[in-house]
């Protein structure tokens, strides 16, 4: 994207392996839900797809494992996922994550939240006090094509009122990332689920959010 320098106006999250700790709960709910069906899934594989939309992750394995479905036997199968869900999740907020939000908030950063997760589940999984925080919220019901495509942080610039050069996004996931990156942001990518390997397109990958507070403050530039 050249060597201009750009500041930084607004930082964009994923939520989940970002904000909350849940993807192992996320592994659960998959892996009970689809081991009746014969499909074995690996922590890899639904780590690997975290921030695409639900539909189209089920749609996946369901065709990978050759199974023939219609919107019936989706709705079926998606259901029980979500009660396998609800029955296994703690609600586990990463340490630190509310006081930096807060001191972003504090710098005059906008701050957005871009997810595959569905606005009911969304609003249910967060704690309130950060949900206040953020001055956009793009749910995976909010958009016709999810992550890894550009649209879900797309929108997200758009509802914030800035450019997509002046956001900075904090992922953890590959699909995550390409979004961002298609988008035109900068990203940050978080080791909180896979190894670096998997997070090498993003601009920096991180493994605490203090190295990301450290590069980022309301009087410098990222470089693009």
């Amino acid at each position: 994207m050249g060597s201009s320098k750009v500041t930084c106006k607004a930082v964009i999250f994923d939520m989940d392996g970002v904000i909350i700790d849940s993807m192992p709960y996320h592994f659960i709910a998959w892996y009970e839900t689809l081991i009746p069906l014969g499909i074995r899934v690996s922590c890899f594989d639904v780590y690997s797809k975290e921030g695409e939309n639900w539909e189209k992750t089920l749609k996946h394995f369901l065709k990978k494992a050759k199974i023939k479905f219609s919107p019936s036997i989706l709705e079926k199968i998606f259901l029980r996922r979500k009660v396998i869900f609800r029955r296994y999740f703690k609600r586990f907020v990463f340490k630190g994550i509310y006081e930096f939000l807060v001191r972003l908030k504090r710098e005059k950063f906008l701050l957005g939240l871009v997810t595959g997760t569905p606005m009911p589940e969304l609003r249910r999984i967060l704690p309130k006090k950060i949900y206040k925080l953020f001055n956009c919220i793009v749910a995976g019901d909010h958009v016709k094509k999810g992550k890894p495509h550009p649209e879900p942080y797309l929108k997200a610039a758009l509802h914030l009122a800035v450019k997509p050069n002046q956001c900075a996004v904090v992922e953890n996931a590959p699909f995550g990332i390409d979004s961002a990156k298609s988008a035109g942001m900068f990203c940050f990518a978080l080791t909180t689920g896979l190894p670096r390997e998997y997070l090498r397109k993003a601009d920096i990958i991180v493994d605490k959010f203090d190295e990301i507070d450290r590069m980022l403050n309301r009087n410098s530039a990222i470089k693009f």
